[in-house]
């Protein structure tokens, strides 16, 4: 049971930066290019607003990390298999966080950034399903902000990542509180009849 709790604080302890990241990146798709004024005019992608990387893979995150991490702490609270099973809700809560950063970020990439044209405020890229992102070429047509398209590209590319990584823990969490939940009571009946 120690490997296993130590298995689960490690992938505790993970989790916190990796949460801190989608925290960070979704607040600064607020902030195109460091600039407020985009966002109190309301001139920010859609799907940023659904808060992807602030709710699901940071905020959402910190439910299972905290839980991972102080595992085993209140041995009197708590017996083996209660407490595996409580990281096993913790993961899929983890679970269900980064699933939801993935699509969000997923989908505001698709939809790419709200920039002012030639014909003004608009989703240039929406009608393409994300063609856009192989033909850097067309990225100009964005004439503000600069460098909107390389600024939301990036940091959705960046949520994405950290949503696949956040997903891959709690999915080993998940398999490794299982386990132990199961297999670790018929464990203890076999060693107490071996003992006996």
């Amino acid at each position: 049971m120690c490997c296993s709790v130590g298995f689960a604080r490690s992938l505790g302890l993970a989790l916190l930066p990796l949460a801190l990241c989608c925290v960070v990146a979704n607040l600064l798709l607020l902030f195109p290019m460091g600039q407020i004024t985009y966002m109190q005019q309301d001139r920010l992608a859609s799907y940023i607003w659904y808060f992807g990387g602030l709710g699901g893979g940071g905020l959402l995150m910190l439910i299972p990390a905290v839980v991972f991490i102080t595992l085993g702490k209140c041995s009197c609270c708590w017996n083996e298999s209660l407490m595996m099973c409580g990281s096993v809700l913790a993961a899929v809560v983890g679970l269900v966080g980064s699933g939801y950063c993935f699509v969000v970020s997923g989908f505001a990439l698709v939809q790419g950034p709200q920039c002012f044209t030639s014909f003004g405020w608009s989703y240039p890229f929406a009608e393409q399903g994300g063609r856009y992102l192989l033909q850097p070429e067309t990225w100009s047509r964005c004439l503000q902000p600069l460098h909107i398209v390389e600024w939301n590209v990036t940091l959705l590319c960046v949520l994405l990542g950290l949503a696949v990584l956040e997903f891959i823990i709690c999915l080993l969490q998940l398999g490794n509180g299982l386990v132990n939940a199961v297999c670790r009571p018929c464990c203890y009946k076999q060693e107490y009849s071996l003992n006996a």
